[in-house]
């Protein structure tokens, strides 16, 4: 520490200092602010009267108020060096006090942090005013003419002034500067944030409705898959359809005033279709049948033959070309859950494809009854399906995997039906069924060839009225006796009252399910029966026999 050492250097003097305005006793002389004589050097001269003066500030700047020292301590700022006023002109006003470094400088003037400007301005001593030579130190208390204002007028606190020092931080006051430019900084990065994320949620607004809308003018665009080939895998459904679609026709018959619409498929290119009989049953003799196929054309056909126990018929047209048969599959093959194709005309609407399972095998179904006699009654050991069938769908064929027919869509069992599955009128419930191809292929080859079908027969009447199980035989034929002499029955040993319970080892529980599993043979084919009689059951083996159609 300096603090009481006569030749310790103080503070240097800053260019703000004012000089006291000189005492009203006229002795010309300044005094010396408190502190004053630490600037005394060896000559006997002050610091400040060696230094040059920095211009006076104007007189019309506000003063500063300065809190006054305590009794017998230094100033802490540096001390402004006594200055001697211009006699002639007005000395400029004296600080009351020494200035404080830490104070806050009057409004529009420098504060005590800026340090000396780089470039004085020139200060010019008025005219006849004493200057000491140069390199001359003045005397101890000789006092030194002030400087003279600048002429014209004096810069105001709005006023630009070339001159003038640009204000610097001085050492220390970073400390506050620093986090106010900090918070500065922040402010701004947080509002281009904000500004950034406004845009980018408008953007997102402007992007999701230009998408939506297809664009400013409001015109819509909706996206779309590229067109594909037209071609599809064989084993397909669509496969299947595009294979079998060409060789089905739509059937309408009018007969007198009955008429109806069913399907068909082509047989060979010679024009024969097969269908069922009750879909032409009703042209009668004089009605007429006409077939429009899948293409549109349409033709007439004439009936070649028809058989109502196997609910069978074929229809042929003439002068057609170009047919497309359908490939005939094996009935006998086709195991349940297999996958079909049901193609037909439901309600007249022309090549309707649906699809579905085989849901079980040799069903025995009677469809028909109508007449009194029974002569429309049909009896089919058939393919149950699940596939959807409706009215108009008869005749229609039932497809495998491979495009190939293993049936003819012949009935179905409606939720109204309470005597069995019929053609008549109602909706699928998934409950459809088809005759097996290879017993319609048979009948199909007999109406072909002659025009009528046979039916396999064991020569006996069998009793419709009895409610045991199995099939038994009538007492009584209705034109003879109940088992045909020298028939297939009468040489096995089958008597009136026996009780047929097994086909081939398969049970049968009425006289209507024998008569479906004797009619899914041919004629000369060999069977096992067994026969209850008195309580005690037999096997006897008989080969079938052959009826005309009447």
């Amino acid at each position: 520490m300096d603090e009481g050492k006569a030749g310790a250097p103080g503070p240097k003097p800053q260019w703000w200092s004012r000089p006291r305005r000189a005492q009203a006793d006229g002795a010309g002389e300044q005094l010396a602010p408190p502190g004053a004589e630490r600037y005394a050097t060896a000559e006997g001269t002050t610091a400040a009267e060696a230094r040059p003066v920095a211009p006076p500030l104007p007189q019309d700047a506000p003063r500063e108020a300065h809190p006054a020292h305590p009794a017998g301590q230094a100033p802490v700022g540096p001390v402004a060096p006594p200055v001697t006023a211009d006699p002639g002109h007005d000395a400029a006003p004296a600080p009351l006090h020494a200035p404080d470094p830490y104070g806050t400088p009057p409004y529009g003037g420098p504060g005590p942090w800026a340090p000396a400007p780089p470039v004085q301005r020139p200060v010019t001593p008025a005219h006849g005013t004493h200057l000491p030579p140069t390199g001359v130190t003045p005397a101890h208390g000789t006092p030194f003419p002030a400087a003279a204002p600048p002429a014209g007028p004096r810069p105001g606190p709005w006023q630009y002034d070339p001159w003038a020092a640009r204000p610097h931080a001085a050492p220390g006051s970073h400390a506050v500067a620093a986090p106010a430019k900090r918070a500065r900084r922040g402010r701004l990065v947080a509002g281009a944030a904000l500004v950034a994320l406004a845009a980018g949620g408008v953007g997102g607004v402007i992007g999701a409705h230009l998408e939506r809308d297809g664009g400013i003018g409001g015109n819509v665009t909706l996206p779309q898959a590229s067109a594909e080939q037209a071609s599809r895998a064989p084993g397909s459904i669509a496969g299947i359809a595009a294979r079998a679609l060409p060789g089905v026709v739509t059937i309408h018959v009018r007969g007198g005033e009955d008429q109806g619409t069913g399907t068909g498929f082509v047989l060979d290119k010679r024009g024969h279709i097969l269908t069922n009989n009750h879909v032409v049953e009703p042209a009668g003799a004089d009605g007429s049948i006409s077939v429009t196929f899948n293409g549109g054309q349409t033709a007439k056909a004439t009936v070649v033959g028809r058989d109502s126990g196997y609910d069978l018929a074929v229809i042929k047209v003439t002068g057609v070309s170009g047919l497309t048969p359908l490939p005939l599959g094996n009935s006998d093959s086709v195991q349940v859950g297999d996958s079909v194709v049901a193609i037909g005309a439901p309600f007249d609407l022309a090549g309707t494809v649906t699809t579905g399972i085989i849901s079980a095998k040799e069903r025995p179904i009677t469809a028909g009854g109508e007449k009194r006699d029974g002569s429309d009654v049909s009896y089919v050991d058939a393919l149950q399906t699940d596939a959807p069938i409706n009215p108009g769908n008869s005749g229609g064929p039932l497809m495998d995997a491979q495009a190939r027919v293993i049936g003819i869509n012949s009935a179905i069992r409606s939720a109204g039906s309470e005597d069995g599955p019929g053609g008549g009128q109602g909706g699928s419930i998934g409950l459809g069924f088809a005759i097996p191809i290879n017993q319609a292929k048979r009948v199909a080859e007999e109406l072909i060839n002659t025009g009528k079908a046979t039916h396999p027969v064991i020569g006996v009447t069998l009793d419709m009225e009895f409610t045991g199980d199995g099939a038994r035989v009538n007492t009584k034929g209705a034109k003879g006796p109940a088992v045909t002499p020298g028939g297939p029955g009468d040489k096995a040993g089958i008597e009136p009252r026996d009780v047929i319970t097994k086909v081939d080892g398969v049970p049968v529980h009425s006289g209507q399910e024998l008569i479906v599993k004797i009619r899914s043979h041919r004629p000369g084919d060999r069977l096992g029966l067994t026969v209850e009689r008195g309580g005690r059951e037999r096997t006897v083996q008989l080969t079938l026999g052959s009826a005309d159609a009447g």
